[in-house]
């Protein structure tokens, strides 16, 4: 059809807000002590492998929340990693 490149694109839909994760700052993450951050690895890492598999089934709500979680749990790797070149 000729008009059809004259047509405005029609705006998505999305099905869930975007909103910004409850991400937790490297500032706020160095506070915590050497047990807390293991403790915190290890829950994004079982809260990772659920999303993972949410995916898998086609019952993720928020795919961008794999992503954060990927992204918490190298910061604190990385805040682990110094301390203990530190000591």
């Amino acid at each position: 059809h000729p008009h059809a490149l004259c047509r405005p694109q029609s705006t998505r839909i999305i099905p869930y807000p975007i909103t910004h994760m409850a991400t937790t700052k490297a500032k706020d993450l160095r506070e915590l002590s050497v047990d807390e951050i293991n403790r915190r690895i290890r829950d994004l890492k079982l809260e990772g492998i659920n999303l993972k598999l949410q995916k898998a089934t086609g019952a993720l709500e928020n795919p961008a929340r794999i992503r954060a979680i990927r992204r918490e749990n190298a910061r604190l790797v990385t805040i682990l990693a110094q301390r203990s070149t530190k000591a």
